[in-house]
């Protein structure tokens, strides 16, 4: 590791002029890159074509840096590499471009677990399932970007952690501290950016759990009312949307159990782990197959960068907008 060679991902040199060549970002940053990938447990064999995506990506975005704090949000489907992405982006833009960069997922604001049942039991059944709109604390969210992009130098945030194999948050003396203030806030996830959809598509019943346990739109109509208002506002604070766009909807339970089984290896004898077989991942994410397939309609032509990736998480083709 560590060696300079270029990046193996000629993509970014099509699409705009690197700020530090590739050669020099990858000698700033390569070692760190790789030991990330292998503590991720990625495949080697990726290894080269993600240090490229990572170099470029925090080239682009590092252009784009006017001196005040950055807000960049990643949007992906279950699976699709969000959290490697922006933590792979967090070590490029510190190594190589000195910018002090922080990454949240928006996970990480999950209700907690008996606010979800309250609201399970106010609203409507599904929402115990964290992960549609609807069931972010949103206040906690707006408050802990607002901390970190606007805190003194000796200042310090914490900023929640969320623990999906327990589905609870974790208590506040296990959240992460940064000090000071972000040059660069990245935020991720599956719904980041995400616009809400036209009543007359809320109509009909898209799968079996629509189907099933949603018969009266009841609970879709609660999740799109939710990005017509709360997220909005959230959403509209974004300066760069980054999109990674999956081939098709079909990929997501392939990748979601990949997950799971790594959640499932990170938990080994966890008291109250909640880990997920087949059948109830089939399940969990028929609750996200709604809003997965209108990101993938919709977000190419609002995201400021999309990402194409493969079905072995290869970036294939990048276009800005």
């Amino acid at each position: 590791m560590g060696t300079a060679h270029p990046p193996e991902w000629d993509l970014w040199p099509k699409t705009h002029p690197w700020l530090v060549s590739p050669e020099e970002a990858y000698l700033k940053a390569g070692s760190t890159l790789e030991t990330c990938l292998a503590r991720m447990q990625i495949p080697e064999s990726l290894w080269g074509h993600l240090t490229g995506a990572s170099l470029g990506l925090g080239s682009w975005i590092a252009s784009q840096h006017q001196g005040i704090p950055l807000l960049v949000g990643i949007n992906g489907a279950q699976g699709s590499g969000k959290s490697t992405t922006a933590e792979l982006l967090a070590i490029t833009l510190l190594q190589v471009h000195g910018l002090k960069t922080i990454q949240c997922s928006i996970d990480d604001f999950y209700l907690t677990h008996a606010e979800r049942v309250q609201l399970a039991q106010d609203i409507h059944p599904l929402l115990i399932t964290r992960g549609v709109p609807g069931t972010h604390d949103l206040k906690l969210l707006h408050d802990t970007l607002n901390r970190l992009m606007t805190q003194g130098p000796a200042a310090t945030t914490q900023v929640p952690r969320f623990n999906k194999a327990l589905d609870d948050r974790l208590p506040k003396n296990d959240w992460e501290t940064f000090r000071g203030k972000a040059d660069v806030v990245i935020l991720e996830g599956w719904c980041v950016g995400t616009p809400p959809q036209p009543k007359t598509r809320l109509k009909g019943a898209i799968n079996a759990l629509e189907a099933e346990e949603d018969a009266d739109g009841a609970w879709r109509t609660y999740v799109n009312d939710a990005l017509c208002h709360g997220y909005r506002s959230l959403f509209d604070r974004l300066d760069l949307l980054v999109l990674l766009k999956i081939p098709d909807f079909s990929a997501v339970i392939e990748w979601r159990s990949l997950q799971e089984q790594k959640l499932a290896e990170q938990a080994g004898q966890l008291i109250g782990s909640k880990i997920m077989d087949a059948a109830a991942i089939q399940r969990f994410v028929m609750h996200f197959e709604r809003l997965t397939r209108w990101n993938l309609e919709t977000l190419p032509s609002i995201a400021d960068l999309t990402l194409e990736i493969d079905r072995a998480h290869r970036f294939i083709s990048g276009s800005t907008r």
